[in-house]
């Protein structure tokens, strides 16, 4: 049928036909069930009247009742034809009506429900919208619900009276109750707050419950728990006390919130006796730090405001303030709460460990003064203090508090709890020891000597079942009588206290029980020595000896040495031979040189000096790599005192031959030196060119240069020649050793930048190794052309000239001074570098031939 504001078509020429429509109008008379053809001729007449558009749109759902399409675009044409108008008009009635006549073919449509719905509510008609909208919930499947439902409760949401939203809520979450916290964020917003707290408590005790924002079930009972607690005359659904105390029960992370949140709802429904009571309790009971300065803040903060109320009521009611009882017990009460928080920050500590022993003794000087609250504190850390589990020294409790009775001059009660602590079974062997020591201790503060002396008899007494010291199976008592510690005091004590016996008994104890250490063999041995006991002494030492192996052994062996050469001197000179080969027999490098010296000044200062001399040179070869050199130097100095310089010849060779080339250079510059002032000149000048061979002129400047002065002063034009086609030899000779080129550049080159590389040539870059090519090639090129160059001739003298007629013939050659320069010498162009060949590292005796003999 028709609509009302339609012209009929029943054959009245109401209906004006163009001629553009006539293809249309033959399609459709061809074709009346096919959307393709309405939709094309809905489409072409998009300009024509609205009249006319709606005539057409009413001919074709006519012909086809059932098509979304042509409902869809028909009912969005008329929604648009009425937008803008004023929503009295009869218009938005008529759109209206369509909407209804197109929901009786469409019901099934979520999407027309929607356009009416948003309609109807655009035209504030809030019955008849709310009644579409529950029309269309049942019309509708319940799988297109979700569609239906934002819509709808944005709607309620904003009516005035909330009484309809709770309602379409409650049915909402009937069907979706994980959405009940935005319901619940409504009735925040609404006032309703006691079905909101009911709500949240639903959820909150709901295991299977999970937050769409994101919130745990920990974060839910704070907000449930802030609600009911700041609104207590708004909730009364709920026992706000109960749901708390379940929420104290339920969780153990961060309990002072909700600790806080008990004692306000208290305050804020007035009762203030039980808010106290509440925060007195939560400071007794919470074991974090955090939670106890949350409560004590909050506690202080209530306090300061009751005050402050206090106070302000007096002003107003015009009370004298120094007469109000009141007043002053609230004061008081505060002041005593601000004094009290230490004591409590230690209990909460105490709480979340009571193992904690440094917390222990900081609760006892919390109540310095008060003799019977350190008693109690000191028997409550004793009896709660786990050994096993303790956090520090258990044993430092027993010994304060047992120090606590001395320092009270209450011996008898120190002494029983010294007992009682001996008996305690520590986590370590050391905890008993240290009781034991502490014990004795106290018995010598008091000059109780011969106490003191039982208590530590009894401690070292061996028990009736004996146990290894490390035993963790075995309790401390059957192992402390292996504790040094304990041994040691009883040593001491005997030394001062008992006789000679007694201490010599103990002493043999602890090397029987094998605990001795180095040192207590040492102070075993000195004793013996104080008593004149000297030969016990040494027994004593090759007991200890006998114990210990190197390097622990090293300290036994140096005193033993020395007290017996200080005993006997050269009395016993072959038993002391014999204690020093003992001594370096498996003795490490690092420690032989010491036992060296000794058994070489032992042998000069009685024995033989050959013998001395056979001991240095052992000591060159067994002592480490970096003190050879050193020794060598003894050695030599001592050859030189003890036979004359010329003996030192044949260690300067050995010396030579072994030390690395740093040394070895050292050492053949001062052999030269030593033969030249001996006036052997040309046995110091086959020292000085055996040593060139290890010296590159490049970095070894100062060998050349003393050379150079010894040639200049002892030598002729011939020599001077032979020293510096060497020298241009050996320098060949080093630039050819591609491995030493290369380390020696690459230190020049890192040494201008501050590093030294410590790369070997084959560790190097790609970089590191064309530069330094780069460096060999143009050294290779320097070194061919380098030709000696003429220059005035230099008078010489022969060896045999003095120092002045040198001196006089110089100058009368050249009135300047005389300078030889290395690379501007007279030599002829015949002679290579390469003809001078000598050996690098070996002193055969080739080359001191015929210097041997003297």
């Amino acid at each position: 049928r028709l609509s009302a504001d339609m012209p009929s078509l029943n054959g009245k020429p109401d209906v004006v036909f163009e001629d553009d429509d006539l293809p249309y109008e033959e399609e459709i008379i061809r074709n009346p069930y096919s959307v393709k053809c309405w939709m094309r001729y809905i489409e072409f007449k998009q300009n024509a009247p609205k009249s006319t558009l709606n005539m057409i749109y009413e001919r074709a759902l006519k012909e086809l009742p059932g098509s979304y399409k042509l409902w869809y675009s028909y009912l969005r044409e008329r929604r648009k034809q009425v937008k803008g108008k004023c929503i009295t008009e009869p218009a938005y009635e008529e759109v209206n009506n369509c909407h209804e006549r197109a929901l009786v073919f469409m019901h099934k449509m979520p999407r027309i429900w929607l356009d009416y719905c948003q309609f109807l509510v655009t035209q504030c008609k809030i019955t008849r919208s709310r009644r579409t909208f529950d029309r269309a919930l049942r019309a509708l499947p319940v799988t297109q619900h979700p569609r239906i439902w934002p819509l709808y409760l944005r709607f309620v949401r904003n009516l005035p009276l909330p009484e309809t939203a709770i309602r379409v809520y409650r049915r909402y979450l009937k069907l979706s109750p994980e959405n009940a916290e935005e319901y619940i964020d409504y009735l925040r917003s609404v006032g309703r707050l006691d079905e909101a707290a009911v709500r949240l408590a639903t959820v909150v005790n709901d295991e299977s419950f999970v937050s769409k924002e994101g919130k745990s079930n920990y974060q839910l009972w704070h907000e449930l728990c802030d609600l009911i607690s700041q609104n207590p005359d708004k909730v009364t659904s709920l026992n706000v006390g109960a749901i708390i105390r379940g929420g104290l029960t339920r969780f153990t992370d961060q309990l002072g919130k909700l600790w806080c949140s008990l004692a306000d709802y208290y305050i804020r429904s007035g009762h203030f006796e039980k808010a106290r009571d509440v925060y007195e309790e939560a400071i007794l009971t919470v074991v974090t730090v955090r939670d106890f300065t949350q409560v004590f803040d909050s506690y202080a903060q209530f306090e300061e405001s009751m005050i402050a109320a206090k106070m302000e009521t007096t002003a107003e009611m015009g009370q004298d303030e120094d007469d109000d009882i009141d007043l002053e017990l609230r004061l008081a009460r505060f002041e005593q709460l601000i004094a009290r928080r230490p004591l409590l920050l230690n209990s909460v500590l105490l709480r979340q460990n009571p193992h904690n022993v440094h917390e222990w003794h900081k609760r006892v000087k919390l109540y310095e003064g008060n003799p019977r609250q350190i008693i109690n504190t000191y028997t409550e850390a004793v009896q709660t203090v786990d050994p096993m589990k303790a956090t520090g020294k258990p044993h430092s409790l027993w010994v304060s508090f047992a120090k606590f009775y001395e320092e009270n001059e209450q011996l008898d009660d120190a002494r029983t709890i010294f007992e009682k602590a001996t008996k305690v079974n520590y986590k370590q062997v050391d905890d008993l020891a240290a009781v034991w020591c502490e014990y004795g201790e106290m018995e010598l503060r008091h000059e109780n000597y011969e106490q003191a002396l039982r208590i530590l008899r009894k401690a070292t007494a061996i028990p009736s079942k004996k146990a290894e010291y490390f035993d963790a199976s075995e309790p401390v008592q059957n192992r402390v009588y292996k504790s040094l510690k304990v041994w040691s005091m009883l040593a001491d004590l005997e030394e001062s206290l008992g006789t000679f016996q007694s201490t010599k008994a103990v002493y043999d104890r602890i090397i029987d029980l094998r605990i001795a250490t180095p040192q207590i063999i040492i102070n075993y041995a000195m004793f013996l020595e104080e008593h004149n006991y000297f030969e016990e002494s040494f027994k004593a030492y090759e007991r200890g000896i006998a114990l210990f192996r190197w390097p622990n052994v090293y300290d036994i062996w140096n005193t033993y040495l020395t007290k017996f050469i200080d005993r006997y001197g050269g009395k016993k000179l072959e038993r002391a031979r014999d204690l020093f080969e003992q001594a370096l027999d498996g003795c490490p490098a690092k420690f032989a040189k010491t036992i060296y010296l000794l058994y070489a000044k032992l042998e000069e200062e009685y024995g033989l000096a050959r013998h001395a001399m056979a001991v240095y040179e052992r000591a060159t070869q067994a002592v480490e790599t970096e003190e050879r050199h050193l020794m060598f130097n003894i050695y030599i100095k001592r050859a030189a005192e003890i036979y004359g310089v010329t003996y030192t010849r044949a260690i300067y060779q050995k010396a030579i031959e072994v030390l690395p080339d740093e040394h070895a250079r050292d050492m053949c510059l001062r052999f030269a030196d030593m033969e030249s002032k001996l006036g052997e000149i040309d046995r110091a000048r086959a020292i000085y060119s055996y040593c060139s061979q290890i010296c590159d002129p490049r970095v070894t400047a100062n060998f050349w240069q003393t050379w150079k002065e010894f040639e200049i002063r002892h030598g002729n034009e011939d020599t001077i020649r032979e020293m510096l086609r060497i020298k241009r030899s050996v320098q060949a000779t080093y630039n050819t050793q591609v491995n030493f080129m290369s380390s020696q550049m690459l230190k020049a080159t890192t040494s201008s930048t501050g590093t030294v590389s410590d790369l070997a040539p084959g560790q190097m870059g790609i970089d590191d190794m064309k530069m330094l090519e780069q460096k060999a090639q143009q050294l290779a090129a320097e070194a061919e052309q380098d030709k000696p160059k003429p220059k005035e001739k230099i008078l010489f003298v022969r060896s045999d000239t003095s120092r002045s007629e040198l001196a006089e013939l110089s100058k009368q050659a050249n009135p300047d001074e005389i300078d030889i320069d290395d690379d501007d010498e007279d030599e002829d162009e015949d002679q290579g570098p390469d003809e001078v060949q000598l050996e690098q590292k070996s002193v055969p005796t080739a080359v001191f031939g015929g210097l041997k003999d003297d």
